[in-house]
């Protein structure tokens, strides 16, 4: 039986049609234009990244990646057989205390490359099999990522991009991503400006969230997979369940199940661990608890969430 919310198995990549008719130049001109005085994300900090200077996210226009390989341990709808084209991007725009990632969003670790580099790891991990191109913290470099895309294209891509953020986005970045973006798979992180500021530097995080959330749904919608269980287009929500933060986990349920889908695919996680400063604040020193965990998911199934438990 097919899986619900199927597609056909030949979609290809919503960008074709964009590149195709040329408006995927235009909107590369106008992410390029953005990034000059750097707008690409809500901080709107200005720096002239073209120039050298960088951002709050410590990153030029340069683009840096991490690495780049086929995934496994990411969802099931995204890893399939093949797994996931994985490429990480380094540096961030969220300063996260905690992140489990700190040597390549905080640190930078990485390797300057062009954009054809991009497009070129983009080729090599669908011929690996890859079912996916997943770029990892996106934001700050979507003018290079969107010109490799256009790159990729001319040179055969035909899978799903996925567009892996941390949710803070601005909208007029996401509106010229639209119909470039099969896939968004933000973090849905906070929902207290006391947390947001405390824990990654921003008070304004939930509502930033909120406003980008919806956007991403207008656009693809709730996720689709097409007959073997593979992620072909539409949102998939991860939310990583903090220490003590149980009430605000279900703050965030509750404007998923009430304000975009009960039919939206959410990753309610466990696996938070003490990493980077963390260990700074006292109430992040410990792993959570089963019972937290299982609060928040049970909390989500009685609000009709079934997806992605």
């Amino acid at each position: 039986m097919a899986p619900t919310h199927a597609v056909k198995s030949d979609a290809v990549p919503l960008a074709r049609t964009l590149h195709e008719t040329g408006e995927l130049a235009d909107r590369i001109e106008a992410l390029r234009e953005l990034q000059k005085e750097c707008r690409l994300c809500p901080r709107n900090c200005r720096a002239r990244r073209f120039e050298g200077k960088t951002g709050v996210c410590n990153a030029t226009a340069q683009p840096v990646v991490s690495s780049a390989f086929a995934h496994f341990g990411e969802e099931p709808e995204l890893v399939g057989r093949g797994g996931s084209g994985t490429i990480f991007l380094s540096h961030c725009n969220l300063r996260c205390l905690f992140c489990q990632n700190y040597e390549i969003s905080h640190l930078g670790e990485g390797r300057p490359v062009t954009a054809e580099q991009i497009a070129r790891m983009m080729i090599s991990l669908q011929e690996l099999g890859c079912h996916n191109i997943n770029f990892v913290t996106p934001t700050h470099f979507v003018p290079q990522l969107v010109e490799a895309i256009a790159v990729a294209l001319d040179h055969g891509l035909a899978v799903p991009i996925v567009y892996n953020c941390g949710g803070y986005e601005s909208l007029e970045v996401l509106k010229l991503l639209d119909g470039i973006i099969d896939i968004y798979m933000p973090d849905f992180k906070f929902a207290s400006e006391d947390t947001a500021k405390r824990y990654a530097g921003v008070k304004d995080y939930f509502e930033v969230a909120k406003a980008a959330i919806r956007e991403m749904h207008r656009q693809v919608g709730d996720l689709q997979v097409d007959t073997k269980g593979l992620a072909r287009r539409g949102l998939l929500i991860r939310h990583l369940v903090m220490p003590g933060l149980v009430d605000e986990s279900k703050r965030i349920l509750d404007f998923i199940a009430h304000e975009i889908s009960k039919d939206t695919y959410v990753n309610i996680m466990e696996q938070y661990r003490p990493c980077y400063r963390a260990t700074e604040f006292p109430e992040l020193r410990r792993r959570i608890t089963y019972d937290e965990w299982w609060a928040v998911k049970e909390y989500g199934r009685r609000l009709g969430l079934h997806r992605g438990f």
